[in-house]
């Protein structure tokens, strides 16, 4: 989906290596894509899934041992 209302934003942790990605919120979903490629593939995700992804990020799941 791409959209020029679309409002995208990438963590402020992101660094200046630009190995990041940019999400953007519409009303039933999160829309994520890669920040070097803006006119690429955007993956779409269910609010509740993004809302599980981060609480797993905030408690370390996905942390390499």
């Amino acid at each position: 989906m791409q959209d020029a209302n679309l409002t995208w934003r990438k963590s402020t942790r992101s660094g200046a290596a630009g190995h990041c990605v940019e999400v953007a919120n519409v009303p039933s979903a999160v829309l994520v894509r890669d920040s070097k490629d803006a006119a690429g593939p955007v993956l779409t995700f269910a609010a509740a899934q993004w809302s599980g992804f981060i609480s797993g990020v905030r408690a370390g799941e996905f942390d390499r041992a």
